[in-house]
């Protein structure tokens, strides 16, 4: 059995405008729809209900399971209790918050090892925001002066994440070079609110309401809804 779809999102998850893309990743898998508000925990119990409201409703609407996985610490992502939620997932998804915070909680985890096992068994996993930065290598930190970037749990060692590219980073002049210090060959990849890219982990479809941008080697190339991206592999 081949690995499920990746979508890293911008932002939106359990919106109704991103619900087409959710039910996409769903279709003609398990109706079990997995939910880790991990990266909201710093924010308090009252941030963590909200995500978990926002997945039931989100499920509710689609037509499937919600199961929330909370993790609030790394004692939790180690419990073997807490890890079996997830098996039998038809998509997981990572939802926003703390990037590092996510990634610094999940890392070696049992959590992290069901994640990864359900992915590579064809469930559909997701990140939307933190969610999204955390499947990286590297999460970029755009902090003066060092911009220096943090582990992250390494799924896509090839690329780096920038969600809410269009409120946050697409009108910083020259922002790619003052801000972002990559390897060579590492992709860095902007992805507009309400927008996902999905399929991975080298080719890409942007879907949703806006576009998707990618940098390689400093340059920027738009991708609007419907584009196919091909992220080159790091040799």
């Amino acid at each position: 059995m081949s690995s499920g779809p990746i979508a890293l999102v911008g932002s939106g998850e359990y919106l109704p405008v991103m619900q087409e893309v959710e039910t996409a990743l769903l279709q003609g898998r398990s109706p079990k729809y997995v939910q880790i508000p991990t990266a909201a925990a710093p924010e308090g119990p009252e941030s963590l209900r909200h995500w978990i409201e926002l997945g039931q409703a989100q499920a509710d609407r689609i037509g499937v399971q919600a199961i929330s996985v909370v993790a609030h610490d790394r004692n939790d992502a180690q419990d073997s209790r807490v890890a079996e939620l997830v098996r039998g997932a038809g998509l997981v998804y990572l939802s926003g918050g703390n990037p590092t915070f996510l990634a610094n909680t999940l890392r070696d985890t049992l959590l992290w090892k069901e994640i990864e096992t359900a992915w590579r068994d064809g469930a559909a996993l997701a990140g939307c925001s933190a969610g999204a930065m955390a499947l990286a290598d590297h999460i970029p930190t755009l902090r003066l002066p060092t911009h220096t970037a943090t582990n992250g749990l390494g799924l896509l060692p090839h690329i780096r994440v920038l969600p809410h590219f269009d409120k946050m980073f697409a009108h910083i002049p020259d922002f790619f070079q003052r801000f972002m210090k990559v390897p060579k060959g590492v992709s860095v990849i902007g992805i507009d609110e309400d927008t996902a890219i999905v399929g991975g982990p080298y080719e890409w479809q942007v879907q949703g309401r806006q576009s998707a941008w990618l940098f390689v080697d400093g340059h920027r190339k738009e991708f609007i809804a419907g584009s196919e991206i091909v992220t080159p592999k790091v040799s």
